[in-house]
């Protein structure tokens, strides 16, 4: 098993009200040469936890940080422009993100959580994700 140092948290970048799936994402990634998806887990508008790669491999989803991380997607964080950086989660959303860190926590206690803005000029995840990590006492 990999050693898992960090949790990050992204966005799939496409317009507010919108839904995507894991496959779409997976063809994304596939057309910029990625093997497969390069998250781990995709949370859908309604809230349903989607699975992309497996924990035990490697994500591709934020440079130098893929070896020891977890990627976390979800659908949404664009305003309905397509463009305008916005936090799009549902309710729903929410509270599957909440679950999800609340289980990687207990297998991983020593993760931390990030947005991938952290470690890229990016506006993903579209909402600060530290406030929400206190907030929810992860």
């Amino acid at each position: 098993m990999r050693t898992i140092n960090e949790i990050i948290i992204h966005c799939s970048a496409t317009a507010e009200g919108k839904d995507y799936t894991t496959e779409d994402i997976r063809r994304w990634h596939e057309a910029r040469g990625f093997k497969t998806i390069g998250y781990h887990y995709v949370i859908y508008r309604d809230g349903g936890l989607h699975f992309g790669r497996k924990i035990e491999d490697q994500g591709a989803h934020c440079l130098k940080h893929n070896a020891n991380s977890i990627g976390i997607c979800y659908i949404g964080g664009c305003a309905a422009d397509g463009k305008t950086p916005k936090d799009t989660r549902t309710v729903d959303q929410k509270r599957t993100l909440v679950r999800l860190l609340k289980d990687l926590k207990r297998q991983f206690p020593k993760a931390t959580i990030h947005g991938h803005n952290e470690f890229a000029k990016k506006a993903c995840p579209c909402f600060d994700v530290q406030k929400f990590v206190n907030d929810f006492g992860l």
